[in-house]
């Protein structure tokens, strides 16, 4: 062969070869977060059918202990196994899945939580930013590597009895806290590796829908997240995901309505809470190909939280999103959220890109050395939208901003208040706002 005919080959790109995705911060991403391929639960062990071991389809039964007594079985099983919801409907109250278990819900099939709270034992657990007791939550997970929830099933928080009690309790008190209305959570996963929560129907949760915390390798893939948005009862504090001291997070392909943020990055909060090792980082968090019904936050960093780095939504339909990307700044918390990117993103919300104080339940102390929070490498680009207001953000002297980015972006914007100057060291790159170019 020639020296040119060998040139001309080596000129032709490589077809079929992808280019490795990046994090934000220019690392390579792994290529664990490429993989979406379902897991087979046919190879997950031997099935425990829970109505062969006397647990009956009664929609009104609590029938946690003998639930509990299957998850036993599968977990004394040689290799564990897994524990199937057939169809029907199976009251319960508290279940704690143990090494080698797995949980699959039949399509039909439905585990609903009981509306009584002593049906949830209270524990060492983790809410709202701190390490404390208080109630277990409907399928809890602790400790467990390979851990799964799956099926065409539904698990169903039965919440609307304590969101009624939640709103007659603010109606009363209107500084009431989510703790002092004793709620369960739906799902709560801890020191977990490996977990894999796909298809699933999660519903109706009294509080927190799920709630991962300090976990790894953690997927969720192609599930159907919802609480009641409208009408006079709405989901008080029903996040469709709460993220919490992980790293390493895939949500693929879910749809979230909810009466709260959808994705909310957690991590700790308060004057010393940089200094709690009960708290700490998030990074490397990926939430791609997904559609938001009404939420609050398409993806919040806070009202608990530290140090989030490497965190990427996008390939995003917004239908009735409040908000998309939503920085909560506690003035009584050091904060670093950096390296950040939204991208691919349409549909409708009424704020874009949200930067406040965030003062709800903040209790400030005397810190002389408290570091000062900053928001920085936060990347928006590939946008296009219709918003009531683009840029809602504000400054502050508990806060630094600086080197934001935006790029691609053509959106319809009523409150027209974007302005680079805000944020130091902002890139404008082909931004067009109501069709005027900035």
């Amino acid at each position: 062969m020639s020296i040119i005919a060998f040139a001309f080959l080596a000129a032709i790109p490589v077809q079929g070869k992808k280019k490795a995705d990046l994090w934000p911060d220019g690392k390579k991403m792994d290529k664990w977060f490429s993989d979406t391929t379902k897991i087979d639960v046919n190879k997950l062990g031997k099935k425990f059918v829970i109505t062969d071991f006397g647990v009956k389809n009664d929609s009104n039964l609590v029938q946690t202990s003998k639930i509990q007594a299957v998850i036993e079985k599968a977990y004394l099983n040689d290799g564990g196994g897994v524990v199937v919801v057939p169809k029907g409907t199976y009251l319960t109250g508290a279940l704690f899945f143990r090494p080698g278990t797995h949980l699959y819900i039949e399509e039909g099939g439905k585990l609903k939580g009981s509306e009584h709270i002593g049906d949830f034992p209270v524990v060492e657990t983790r809410i709202e930013g701190q390490t404390c007791k208080y109630f277990s939550a409907l399928v809890n997970a602790d400790s467990l590597d390979g851990f799964s929830i799956s099926g065409k099933g539904t698990i169903d928080g039965n919440g609307y009895y304590y969101w009624q009690n939640f709103w007659i309790r603010r109606q009363w008190n209107r500084q009431c806290t989510n703790k002092d209305e004793q709620r369960p959570r739906l799902v709560y996963i801890s020191n977990c590796s490996n977990v894999t929560v796909q298809d699933v129907r999660l519903v109706a949760s009294p509080f927190w829908t799920n709630h991962i915390y300090k976990s790894d390798h953690v997927r969720y893939l192609d599930c159907y997240i919802w609480s009641e948005t409208s009408g006079p009862v709405k989901g008080p504090s029903t996040d469709a995901i709460d993220i919490d001291v992980c790293h390493d997070v895939l949500v693929n392909g879910c749809y979230m309505n909810v009466n709260d943020d959808a994705i909310a990055i957690k991590g700790g909060k308060g004057t010393w809470a940089d200094k709690d090792s009960t708290n700490g980082p998030n990074y490397n968090i990926l939430i791609q190909n997904c559609t938001y019904g009404t939420v609050h936050g398409c993806l919040t960093l806070g009202s608990e939280s530290l140090m989030d780095h490497n965190i990427v939504l996008r390939n995003i339909k917004c239908l009735r999103a409040n908000r998309v990307l939503w920085l909560k700044m506690r003035p009584d918390t050091p904060q670093h959220y950096e390296y950040v990117t939204v991208e691919n993103i349409t549909g409708n919300t009424n704020s874009f890109l949200v930067v406040r104080p965030w003062t709800q339940f903040f209790k400030p102390e005397n810190r002389p050395d408290m570091p000062k929070s900053q928001c920085n490498n936060i990347v928006i680009k590939n946008i296009n939208m219709d918003c009531k207001n683009f840029f809602d953000v504000g400054t502050s002297d508990k806060y630094d901003l600086c080197d934001f980015t935006f790029e691609d972006i053509k959106v319809k914007d009523q409150k027209k208040a974007f302005d680079k100057n805000m944020i130091e060291g902002t890139v404008v790159k082909n931004v067009e706002i109501n069709g005027e170019k900035k």
